[in-house]
């Protein structure tokens, strides 16, 4: 539309306030539609994954972008915008295929969201220094890390705390009059009509306090949605909230507003405002265009992903290969959290250039194009329909599931 004349090239500063809220809004949704409890029990398997599953792309993105632009802040910007697993796109995927409830899809999302954590750490720390706000000196870099070091144990003390109303702290046994206190108790309040407005009051403090720490909104309202958990919707039996009777029908319907104000209603514009910055340039076209056309940055990412997390998650998750080599598919995804990270690079900092910015948005459309193609195609040696076996010497090497 920019590029057709019906959108203006500059945006106005109603919609670029808007676009804000929009990442605000899009990553507290992601964050609240992840189980806690879940991701907690999950980190022993998936340690490995989101280690390994992170550094190979980031590395791989990393050297590419030198070897291209030779500009280590932009390499790094790039490395981290690649390295953060879309878990959505990998589990609208899987669920396509019913293949969202097995111990791969388990797997695939817990590492991908300590990627998610892992690259809101890294975006929080190394941002400033990027953009030139924090002095790269071992003074500066110390004083990101102790800020860093300070948020992420407020967002610890509000999850261990301040916001329960159940915990095995010992401080809750002694003043048991505390549980009257938690989070559930407030979005309870006038029997959970303003449970929606409660969570993302909630989302806005934190993603302010953030904010003071010198970190994105969008850092603080990702692990405000992390920290808010299901149970805290569990406030009586007989609520106004107009769902079918069930424990979870509170969580449920303000799941199901805040997913239609951030993927539906406002975090749309985020997508458009990002979208209005590809204008058809014939300069920029002709520079970016060998780097699209022969897929280096694609295959290079595709090829260190698949391969870190499914070794990984066999030797280090002791799955086996035929879901470890679902898990390394699953992980391929790039879509929010690399947007955000984009528009922080390339939009209100200009650490990204034109260039690398049109190259990073080809290869996420063809890494997310990916997901669903290579899961599909795997399927069969996944659910043990057919069979994939390496020769390696007089090695034999089953890939495909041999229970079946």
């Amino acid at each position: 539309m920019v590029n057709l004349g019906i959108l203006p090239h500059e945006s106005t500063e109603f919609i670029r306030g808007f676009d804000e809220i929009g990442i605000i809004l899009i990553m507290f949704a992601l964050g609240f539609e992840e189980d806690t409890s879940a991701f907690v029990k999950g980190i022993k398997l998936s340690w490995g994954i989101a280690l390994f599953g992170a550094l190979a792309p980031f590395a791989a993105a990393y050297l590419i972008i030198m070897h291209y632009w030779s500009e280590p802040r932009l390499a790094i910007i790039c490395g981290l915008a690649m390295t953060a697993t879309a878990v959505s796109l990998t589990m609208v995927s899987l669920k396509s295929e019913n293949l969202h409830k097995s111990g791969a899809s388990t797997g695939i999302m817990t590492s991908a969201i300590l990627d998610d954590i892992a690259s809101l750490a890294a975006v929080a720390i190394i941002i400033p220094m990027a953009t030139g706000d924090a002095e790269i000196t071992l003074i500066g870099v110390s004083a990101i890390l102790i800020k860093a070091v300070l948020f992420f144990c407020v967002i610890t003390l509000l999850e261990l705390i301040i916001f329960p109303h159940q915990s095995d702290l010992a401080i809750f046994r002694v003043y048991p009059f505390l549980r009257r206190f938690g989070m559930r108790g407030i979005i309870g309040a006038s029997k959970g009509e303003h449970a929606t407005l409660v969570v993302l009051l909630t989302a806005l403090l934190i993603g302010l306090l953030s904010f003071q720490f010198g970190f994105h909104l969008a850092v603080g309202a990702y692990m405000a949605g992390l920290i808010i958990k299901q149970e805290y919707f569990r406030f009586h039996s007989k609520s106004s909230i107009p769902v079918a009777d069930s424990e979870d029908a509170g969580y449920a319907y303000t799941k199901r507003i805040i997913d239609n104000v951030a993927f539906s209603l406002i975090g749309p514009v985020f997508f458009v405002e990002l979208g209005t910055k590809i204008t058809f340039d014939m300069d920029v076209l002709v520079g970016v265009i060998p780097h699209i056309i022969t897929l280096t940055l694609t295959l290079g990412i595709l090829f260190a992903q698949i391969i870190s997390a499914s070794l990984a998650a066999r030797y280090t998750g002791n799955f086996k290969w035929h879901e470890s080599i679902m898990i390394g598919f699953g992980m391929l995804g790039r879509a929010e959290l690399a947007f955000v990270i984009m528009d922080i690079g390339y939009v209100q900092n200009s650490v990204i250039t034109t260039d690398a910015f049109y190259t990073l948005m080809a290869t996420a459309f063809f890494l997310n194009v990916s997901v669903p193609v290579l899961i599909k195609w795997w399927k069969p040696y996944f659910a043990g329909e057919k069979h994939l076996v390496l020769s390696l010497g007089k090695k034999r090497l089953e890939l495909s599931n041999s229970d079946s």
